[in-house]
């Protein structure tokens, strides 16, 4: 009963969550200047909530919608989040606040303990290994983390957290946050936007000596490669028929744009040349155009209950790498589409400068408002260092 009144309260705060700005008040673009604010107002949260450990969120239970979960998959989640927040700060200006952010929290997420399976079904905490894995690979190749204690510190590090890829990589090649139906060690189910977001830092690995065995990479590469459809989606996961089947499908393209972006940054950036430029503006154009479809689903309470089965963590997670792919054509083109994308990301943030597309408990909110202020970043004059 307990469970019941927790997951119908959480329903009725999501619904009352859930109001935002008409889509028709939304400006069709933004210049950079417009979104100055809600940058600075995204990178001023993070700071004033990163506590003194270090950490962004907590690793407890912090919402009713999630009673199936472990205390370990919050403290996943937690390390996950905690690395996108890395993300986001090593792509905006230099500033003594933002350094000592970094700073601490690279050492947070170096010193904190192992994450952990979250239950036999529950493979989460391989988000925290392509997060904190991917973080690390980025701090490894920032000017400010160079030094012996930095680069010693930064690899031990990366090592560590690709230690859960290597363990949790699918037959097929790529890493999923479920398993089932039947849990074996090694799971056997992977998404293809978990899988792609890793695919440039594991290629850095590979340079940097933190991975041994190229075929990882290659495997991964081709699970993303394998889900992309010919209607310029990419499948939710790979099956060995594609999952078409009419309607409102999850693999039509208006229920796949938060995952066309990853997949086509991810495999333009890992040499993948049927990526062309064309094929990149194809995806963004889509994002675009097609925008409603992500828009009805932010603040959802419940996954994929929107139109094509899109679910509210979609949002942020598709913006910040449309922004990366955006940054992939050629420069003159660039402020076009990130004038365009910007209004969205200023709609969506709080006037405290925090932004949830989810449940906000407090991973979310971290992960959110990281996401926002890196799709804001990414579109902005190269920081100063």
């Amino acid at each position: 009963m307990n469970r019941l009144v927790g997951c119908t309260v959480a329903l009725v705060l999501g619904a009352a969550l859930s109001a935002q700005k008409p889509i028709e008040e939304v400006p069709a673009t933004m210049a950079a200047d417009e979104a100055r604010g809600a940058l600075d107002r995204g990178i001023a949260w993070l700071l004033a909530n990163q506590s003194e450990d270090g950490a962004w969120g907590v690793g407890v239970i912090d919402s009713a919608l999630f009673p199936n979960f472990s205390i370990e998959t919050y403290y996943n989640w937690q390390v996950a989040a905690h690395g996108v927040a890395l993300l986001a700060l090593m792509q905006v200006e230099e500033t003594p606040e933002v350094r000592i952010a970094l700073e601490k929290g690279i050492r947070w997420l170096s010193e904190t303990r192992d994450s952990k399976r979250g239950s036999d079904w529950d493979s989460d905490y391989v988000w925290a290994g392509l997060y904190g894995y991917t973080a690390f690979a980025e701090a490894a190749q920032d000017p400010r983390f160079q030094t012996a204690e930095w680069h010693e510190l930064v690899e031990e590090g990366g090592k560590r957290y690709f230690g859960i890829l290597e363990r949790n990589q699918v037959p097929e090649g790529g890493w999923g946050y479920y398993d089932f139906p039947y849990p074996t060690q090694r799971p056997k189910w992977a998404t293809s936007f978990c899988t792609a977001l890793v695919l440039p830092a594991l290629q850095a690995g590979i340079e940097m000596g933190w991975v041994k065995d190229p075929a990882i990479l290659e495997r991964a590469k081709r699970y993303v490669a394998d889900c992309a459809l010919p209607n310029g989606a990419y499948e939710y996961d790979l099956n060995p028929i594609p999952r078409i089947n009419g309607g409102e499908s999850i693999n039509d393209v208006k229920g796949s744009l938060g995952r066309i972006q990853v997949c086509n940054w991810s495999l333009a950036s890992t040499g993948e040349k049927k990526i062309t430029a064309d094929r990149i503006r194809e995806g963004l154009d889509h994002f675009l155009s097609k925008h409603k479809f992500l828009d009805v689903a932010r603040k959802r309470p419940i996954p994929h209950e929107a139109y094509y089965a899109n679910a509210a963590y979609f949002y942020w997670f598709g913006h910040a790498y449309a922004a990366r792919a955006i940054n992939l054509l050629p420069e003159t083109e660039r402020e076009a589409y990130h004038a365009r994308l910007r209004p969205h990301a200023v709609k969506a943030q709080r006037k405290d400068g925090s932004s949830t597309d989810f449940v906000p408990y407090s991973s979310m909110t971290t992960a959110s408002t990281a996401f926002m202020v890196l799709t804001l970043a990414l579109g902005m004059p190269a920081p100063e260092r």
